[in-house]
């Protein structure tokens, strides 16, 4: 069986730039593929957190005495404009000739926590490997996929953006 690494990138155009560098070109619904990969997106934040009155109604209007609202345990959402894509997403992570993904987000912790956000949603624990580039040029694209490094090496990075959108929220 063909084995392919599932590209995810944080949107179509970046998609597409990486796409079309590692030989990904056949157009399908919600991806691209080819050479052996799939390129698909996130539509940037993909998932966020829930809103206050997911917690408890009362704060669908809440009061300033209500504040801070500070959730005992965080719940991710996938947002009602882009669950299309989410659902792509989950069913090319699920291929079984799918062997590892590789995070194509954004080099920075914005993009760790879009990628980590889309991964734990959809239960998925194959291995990832992490493309960090900086510039969506070809030959940066290539460089990148010549050294891509352990995806776990950037837990730490998307832990300052989970603290980050807490403190935001």
């Amino acid at each position: 069986m063909m084995r392919y690494k599932l590209v995810i990138a944080e949107k179509p155009s970046a998609a597409q730039s990486l796409a079309a560098v590692i030989g990904a070109t056949a157009r399908k619904d919600g991806y691209l593929e080819g050479n052996s990969c799939i390129v698909s997106w996130c539509l940037g934040h993909l998932a966020e957190y829930a809103p206050p009155e997911i917690y408890d109604e009362k704060y669908e209007k809440w009061q300033f005495e209500d504040l801070p609202i500070i959730p005992e345990v965080w719940k991710v959402q996938v947002s009602e404009n882009k669950k299309k894509q989410f659902e792509v997403l989950c069913s090319l992570m699920k291929r079984e000739d799918v062997a590892y993904l590789v995070n194509g987000c954004d080099a920075g912790r914005e993009g760790e926590l879009i990628f980590k956000r889309v991964y734990d949603l959809a239960g998925c624990q194959k291995p990832v490997k992490r493309l960090w580039i900086s510039s969506m040029e070809d030959e940066a694209i290539q460089k990148g996929f010549q050294s891509l490094t352990d995806g776990r090496e950037y837990a730490g990075l998307c832990n300052a953006a989970v603290c980050r959108a807490q403190a935001d929220w």
